[in-house]
């Protein structure tokens, strides 16, 4: 069941995982008014009159519980503003506090007024704040607040409170009132601000990936705009030559053809450049961008000297990896580790904050994509869950028979 409730949890991005906080948070609100108010009654007044006065701080917090689910639902655009439910929830909170009042008047008990009143004024403030959530407006709350605390005063006068008796409770109520609206208003605040930096996230990594195809859609044009005015040119002019039965048109034809041939190579190296990843660049952009992200990195190793095709195939690792550990919302650390071992250059990712769910690790399309780049150089590809919540990406490649040149694997990048 443990196990269960943590992966429920873990499956959560961290927006909803701040709402389901703010959600418990208002039914907590109705647990604290049910021990605040109700409880106490039964050591104050008597048996009948404490079960009338707890009766009704029950039902008045579960019906504050579902306000302030809808409202919050409201917030977030899943359903219309609760109307009808919020006038429910004011008529039912001045006819539970009128009732605590006559109970106080005409009950019995060793302290029965106290009871009476402490209901009287507790349900006021809760009913008060937790009607904040439905109402954004700041002067529309105030004005709520404000109206809870003149009814407060002008009902507590005729039901048996004297004049200052009566002022200090609607003063009570307002700033029970205005504290319950206030904490209501925040938590709100805070929920959408949250949303609203995850959406920018996003925004920012649609933003980065268009400014990419941008760059790359004008590296060629930059290749082949030019070569392609000319062969137009070219082929226009030996045309007309030929027409003319010049033998010009054959060294002009082939002229065209060395420059279609010069435009294959260069978009090629464009291709290329985009396709081939170094392994150095790539581990000091992962550090970057997860430590950017919030997360803790550590990088060891250096993949100065190994050959350019070990490098790109390892550096596509390092991308797919970290591309990974952004997804996991939970994820807080991520280790990168370059190495030496027995003829191989051996990568490792590991994280934490990884849900196991009893299947294999290593299925997903983007480590089939992988596997697919390491086997040109003869590499493997292992990935899977380690301990409690972790999972690691060790990918290792051969550098027998490759180029001999400096293979050591040492230092340290933090």
């Amino acid at each position: 069941m443990n196990g269960a409730a943590g992966g429920w949890w873990r499956e959560k991005t961290t927006p909803a995982k701040v709402e389901t906080y703010t959600r418990w948070s208002f039914h907590f609100f109705a647990v604290i008014e049910v021990a605040a108010l109700g409880l106490p009654v039964f050591a104050q007044a008597g048996p009948g009159v404490a079960g009338w006065l707890m009766a009704m701080v029950v039902v008045h917090a579960l019906l504050c519980a579902v306000t302030a689910s809808r409202a919050l639902d409201w917030t977030r655009g899943r359903r219309g503003q609760p109307v009808r439910l919020l006038w429910a929830l004011a008529a039912a909170t001045y006819v539970f506090a009128v009732a605590a009042l006559v109970l106080r008047r005409y009950g019995s008990g060793p302290d029965v007024d106290a009871a009476g009143s402490s209901v009287f004024t507790g349900v006021l403030a809760f009913g008060a704040g937790t009607m904040a959530l439905g109402v954004h407006n700041r002067k529309r709350v105030l004005s709520l607040v404000a109206g809870f605390a003149c009814g407060a005063g002008a009902v507590a006068f005729p039901l048996g409170y004297p004049p200052v008796a009566a002022l200090f409770t609607a003063f009570v109520v307002f700033l029970g009132g205005a504290f319950l609206a206030f904490t209501s208003i925040f938590s709100l605040w805070l929920l959408n601000a949250v949303y609203e930096l995850d959406e920018a996230r996003e925004t920012r990594t649609r933003l980065a990936v268009a400014e990419e195809r941008l760059r790359f859609g004008r590296d060629l044009h930059d290749v082949l705009g030019r070569n392609l005015a000319v062969i137009a040119l070219k082929s226009e002019l030996a045309v007309q030559l030929a027409r003319r039965e010049r033998p010009e048109a054959v060294e002009q034809m082939i002229e065209v053809q060395r420059i279609a041939q010069e435009s294959q190579r260069e978009v090629r190296d464009v291709v290329r450049g985009y396709r081939d990843a170094d392994l150095g660049t790539e581990l000091a952009g992962a550090q970057g961008v997860l430590t950017a992200a919030g997360f803790s990195c550590e990088v060891t190793g250096d993949a100065t000297g190994l050959p350019a095709e070990v490098q790109s195939a390892l550096g596509w690792v390092v991308r797919e990896a970290t591309t990974n550990v952004l997804r996991h919302g939970d994820a807080g650390r991520c280790a990168v580790g370059l190495r030496m071992r027995e003829g191989c250059v051996v990568l490792t990712v590991e994280n934490d904050g990884v849900v196991v769910r009893g299947s294999k690790g290593g299925s997903g399309s983007g480590l089939a994509g992988l596997r697919e780049r390491l086997a040109v150089v003869d590499g493997t590809l292992e990935a899977g869950p380690v301990g409690a919540d972790g999972f690691r990406v060790v990918a290792s490649v051969p550098l027998s028979g490759r180029t001999k040149a400096d293979t050591s694997v040492s230092g340290v990048t933090s």
